[in-house]
């Protein structure tokens, strides 16, 4: 069990929840005591991670099929769920996507996808759901960024700046909610062992190079992203050398940050 007293009776809505750290979140949810909304396009896989959390903990999962970068959804979503005589005691918002590669040969309408999913989707959830939270005098929510977030990239210049977002704001709520029984909490890993990731590094020839020493476990980020989170860490970094890494951006000039990211972004490209 991770982060204390299992909690009964509680519910976490989690955005991709099919794979990846979406779906191990949400079994450490589950295997905690939460009941789960579980989000994601693929009911197929949603409904197997239903079955598995229901056998292993005896959870209750309301799975909800949808595609999040659809304009309505962020309200189909908050209808599902009222319908469903549904509280949201923990968001989760970890649906998001990346693009690798220069910026001016994506696609718009990729970037225009990205930002949807990354940074409005995210941005609106937290909105409808965080009043509630406030009136009943306790919630939590948990954003998924990067590690990216600390430094500009080249080569996920526009994923980095939505993680930069992700991680601003969820500093500046923080702060607003500061004696309201709310916690906010920035989840920032590095490279993660996801099918994401594994997609990027066999698209992009630079990416085939990543170490895998560099490359996070996702059941250990899941957890300490959930340790995080219940505790009421604003900020967190899973892994010893990440967090120096995080740690020393703040102290390097600007200038050079963007120089040696320029230099390996270059060669990504």
């Amino acid at each position: 069990m991770t982060g204390g007293a299992r909690r009964r009776g509680e519910t976490a809505l989690v955005t991709g929840a099919s794979a990846g750290i979406g779906r191990e979140l949400a079994g450490i949810f589950s295997e905690n005591g939460f009941d789960l909304i579980a989000v994601a396009r693929s009911g197929e896989k949603l409904s197997l991670l239903a079955k598995e959390c229901h056998e292993a903990h005896g959870t209750r999962v309301t799975v909800l099929p949808m595609d999040l970068q659809s304009p309505d959804a962020p309200g189909s979503l908050q209808r599902a769920i009222e319908e469903r005589g549904l509280r949201v005691d923990v968001l989760v918002n970890n649906a998001g996507v990346v693009e690798m590669g220069a910026f001016r040969e994506i696609d718009h309408a990729r970037h225009q996808a990205l930002l949807q999913l990354n940074v409005s989707i995210l941005t609106s959830l937290i909105h409808l759901f965080l009043d509630g939270m406030v009136e009943r005098g306790r919630g939590r929510i948990l954003n998924v960024a990067s590690l990216a977030a600390f430094q500009p990239v080249p080569s996920l210049a526009l994923y980095a700046a939505s993680k930069a977002f992700a991680l601003s704001l969820s500093e500046s709520l923080s702060e607003e909610l500061k004696g309201t029984g709310v916690s906010v909490t920035a989840l920032c890993p590095s490279f993660t062992r996801t099918a994401m990731v594994d997609r990027v590094r066999d698209s992009n020839e630079a990416a085939r190079y990543i170490p895998d020493f560099l490359i996070s476990d996702v059941r250990q980020v899941a957890r300490e992203g959930y340790a995080g989170c219940m505790e009421g860490r604003v900020v967190v970094v899973p892994g010893l050398g990440n967090r120096l890494g995080a740690s020393a951006v703040h102290l390097t000039p600007r200038w050079l940050v963007r120089t040696v990211g320029g230099l390996l972004g270059r060669r990504a490209i």
